[in-house]
């Protein structure tokens, strides 16, 4: 690869799986798949390393039927109107990209309205990323009139449900 941009073409076009250690940084180049995590991991430490101005984001999205099919059961089973999930992506001047649009993800089509985003650092630890959700369930998400009342609880075990739905729809 001989450009920035070859190298984003080469990670998007890696197939979305789940790695063995989403803390590796060279898992992707190891596994030959990614997910949204280790994807913008790499090419958002690359633009780091090349000073090119892309930062990784990471953000909560309302999971529901129309984005994952089979959310609607979860829905009905936790009560909730819809499942607060991560997703990352990089963020360059006022345009998001994503590298696993396109992939079969799990996901019915992109995501492109988030409740909650951060930027974060691209190779953020998986535990300072739950960290990170977490904090913001509870200061911004939980705090929104359709979950006045949601236990976090309740969120948070929907969210491994959520998890669990999206591997099985690869």
């Amino acid at each position: 690869m001989v450009s920035f941009h070859e190298a984003c073409r080469w990670v998007h076009a890696l197939p979305y799986g789940y790695n063995s250690d989403r803390d590796d940084l060279m898992i992707l180049f190891k596994e030959k798949m990614g997910t949204c995590t280790t994807k913008h991991a790499v090419i958002g430490t690359l633009a780091r390393e090349l000073e090119i101005p892309i930062q990784k984001n990471v953000g909560v999205y309302a999971m529901t039927e129309e984005i994952v099919t089979g959310t609607s059961g979860l829905l009905k089973r936790f009560d909730l109107p819809y499942i607060p999930m991560l997703h990352c992506f990089l963020v360059y001047d006022r345009f998001r990209v994503d590298l696993t649009e396109g992939n079969r993800n799990g996901k019915n089509r992109s995501i492109e309205e988030f409740l909650f985003t951060e930027r974060i650092d691209p190779n953020i630890s998986g535990k300072d990323e739950y960290m990170l959700y977490r904090k913001a369930l509870a200061d911004v998400i939980l705090k929104r009139p359709e979950l006045n009342g949601v236990d976090i609880r309740r969120v948070l075990q929907a969210r491994e449900e959520g998890l669990k739905l999206l591997r099985a729809n690869l």
